[in-house]
């Protein structure tokens, strides 16, 4: 896909994701305050992270489509994968903001101290967020794969992680609201509960940064399917040392190959130009191929 198509594709995606958070922040605010339930204020706050996301995303989408120049020579994919950190650490902040929250209410009801019961209002608006974040993240998470972009794929894990906070939400506020005054302990509670699936969601984002950041490999699997797709190229014996990583949405493969000896080098061009054609077929067109001929006879 053309970096400018994906570019297209995926900033349609993350305003409009945008747009529904932005209302869905205002309504989850008015009803935690109208509703007096501490669960929404902080699923509210989750919601308002979400919009802060999507600028990132936006802005490092800019930046990313950028093609290569001569101070980049691999392009500017690397800015996406800083704006999927930066999504994975918002989300962390907004865990331990909702921990906190939640944990010194249930200080207070344990010190004696009461709290007022949620409203009905309140109730109706964790339903509502769950049915919208659940549709988003699914909406976001297909053009994701679509385009292969682990920026916005992190950012419909963003959504999710809203969805499983409203969830939460509503168990607390409706264990608070239908039980009756002694259980609205429930509701900061059930915001404690939700912090952990937040932190979860977090902790999977930053294991694939920091996979990418080190420059970790494809894996075996990918290993595999290099070594097999050379195998379609006539002529290409044991493709070997092979080395591959991430570079924000593009891969990098570089592969040792052996050819006949006395292989013209224009066939030999041609041979090469094929191993890297299956590769790019496979790993996507923007996929960064380096492909080292060898004589056959230097093969130990």
């Amino acid at each position: 896909m053309k970096s400018n198509n994906r570019e297209k594709q995926a900033r349609s995606v993350t305003l409009q994701g945008l747009a529904v958070n932005l209302i869905l922040t205002i309504l989850k605010f008015l009803a935690g305050v109208l509703g007096h339930s501490a669960a929404m204020i902080a699923d509210a706050v989750h919601s308002l992270s979400d919009t802060a996301t999507d600028i990132v995303v936006l802005v490092s989408l800019r930046f990313s489509a950028k093609p290569a120049d001569a101070d980049h020579a691999y392009g500017h994919g690397r800015f996406e994968t800083l704006a999927t950190a930066v999504i994975a650490l918002a989300l962390a902040a907004v865990g331990i903001k909702i921990l906190s929250s939640g944990v010194n209410s249930i200080a207070s009801v344990a010190q004696g101290r009461s709290l007022s019961a949620p409203g009905f209002i309140a109730l109706a608006a964790a339903f509502v967020s769950i049915i919208v974040k659940e549709w988003l993240y699914r909406y976001t998470v297909h053009a994701a794969k679509k385009i292969d972009s682990q920026a916005l794929l992190a950012n419909a894990w963003h959504h999710r992680s809203d969805a499983f906070s409203s969830i939460g939400t509503l168990a607390g506020i409706a264990g608070a609201y239908f039980l009756g005054p002694k259980w609205t302990v429930l509701d900061p509670l059930a915001a404690v509960v939700v912090s952990f699936f937040i932190f979860e969601a977090a902790w999977q984002i930053l294991k694939n940064v920091w996979q990418e950041l080190s420059d970790g490999s494809l894996g075996a699997q990918a290993e595999g399917e290099i070594r097999l797709l050379c195998a379609r190229v006539p002529h290409v014996v044991e493709p070997h040392e092979i080395k591959t990583r991430r570079i924000g949405p593009n891969a990098a493969i570089e592969l040792h190959i052996y050819v006949a000896d006395d292989t013209p080098f224009v066939r030999v061009h041609d041979i090469t130009e094929q191993v890297e054609q299956h590769l790019r077929e496979r790993f996507g067109a923007g996929t960064f191929v380096t492909v080292h001929p060898e004589p056959l006879s230097s093969r130990k």
